[in-house]
């Protein structure tokens, strides 16, 4: 395997230390992605340097047209402080044919626009809650009737259980206008409501361009939650190591999924996948009621690639080791742009 220049972009300003050693969990949550990336890009044997957090394009020009970096890797969760703007800055790489990993800009935009993406799949018969938007701005909210309670109430654009906790769940209007007050307030965006859907939270991670394949189901396990409380990826759920803890919360393989329902969930990422454009690696977040109804409830491209997070271990669990996942990924990135042109 040849030696790559790879250019590593961060959404933040960070210093990633030669090893985390003597680093409190505390200390090392923020930067662990960019450390087992980097860690493992090392290992591989490539060269790297890491752009941090650029604000607009002229660093990324000069470090393209100066270190003719093989390839981009990707860890932009934002631009300018918006994670809207990714897409559009990797509309310019894809524009000046510079390889870069995972999602394509087009398919990002789409995944990233929850509302549209919602109507897209709809459209095409993809299993999703129904659900309802609460624009920001307008002097009145009005509650259709179509949508029945629970409602689980999210921001239109944010990601990552932002703005998500257990009074997310709402039983009448009054709770409703409440939380959608709080969206609109606290976030600073549209608002959608949800049918709030009971059952087990599976995700399966998708890989590959046009032939893509999938990994082994993992689930979300909820073992020692409070009395009343829902099985719902809050805020403490995915970031409060102590809160999850406390409360059994935890990834594993899923077990004791039925081969029927695995086939259906498997098929259904890979339509969903195919459907929005996406390409590079994602993982899928799927509900599945005890009838054995599967739902969509999320595609999200690029995940978290963090060593030990859902969509790396998933991989792990499959037969592929970290360091070939990443390599995967780098040689993805790679033939995107190839076969664009083809």
């Amino acid at each position: 395997m040849s030696s790559l220049r790879v250019l590593v972009l961060t959404h933040q300003d960070i210093e990633v230390p030669d090893s985390l050693d003597g680093l409190s969990p505390q200390e090392i949550q923020p930067i662990k992605t960019e450390y087992d990336v980097l860690t493992a890009l090392d290992h591989l044997g490539h060269k790297t340097h890491t752009l941090h957090a650029p604000e607009d394009m002229t660093a990324i020009r000069r470090e393209l047209f100066t270190w003719k970096p093989h390839v981009v890797f990707n860890l932009l969760e934002e631009f300018r402080g918006e994670g809207i703007y990714v897409p559009y800055l990797l509309g310019y790489l894809e524009l000046i044919q510079q390889p870069f990993t995972g999602c394509n800009p087009a398919g990002l935009l789409l995944a990233d626009r929850k509302v549209t993406m919602r109507k897209v799949l709809k459209y095409h018969r993809v299993p999703v809650p129904d659900f309802e938007v609460f624009p920001r701005g307008r002097k009145k909210v009005r509650i259709k009737k179509k949508l029945k309670y629970p409602l689980i109430v999210k921001s239109a654009t944010e990601h990552g259980s932002v703005g998500i906790s257990q009074a997310s769940i709402v039983n009448s209007d009054e709770k409703l206008l409440e939380r959608v007050a709080y969206i609109h307030e606290q976030i600073g965006s549209d608002a959608v409501a949800e049918a709030y859907i009971d059952g087990r939270e599976i995700y399966v991670g998708v890989i590959g361009n046009r032939r893509i394949e999938t990994l082994p189901l993992w689930e979300m396990k909820f073992e020692k939650l409070a009395p009343g409380s829902h099985r719902i990826a809050t805020n403490r759920v995915k970031w409060d190591e102590d809160y999850q803890e406390k409360r059994g919360i935890y990834t594993d393989v899923a077990k004791d999924v039925p081969k029927e329902i695995e086939d259906r969930i498997r098929r259904m990422a890979r339509r969903v996948y195919r459907i929005l454009g996406l390409n590079g690696y994602a993982r899928m977040d799927f509900r599945v009621t005890e009838k054995g109804k599967v739902y969509l409830l999320e595609p999200n491209p690029n995940p978290d690639l963090a060593y030990d997070e859902d969509f790396c271990e998933s991989a792990k669990a499959g037969g592929l080791s970290y360091e070939k996942l990443i390599q995967k990924i780098i040689n993805l990135g790679r033939r995107y742009i190839r076969e664009r042109a083809s």
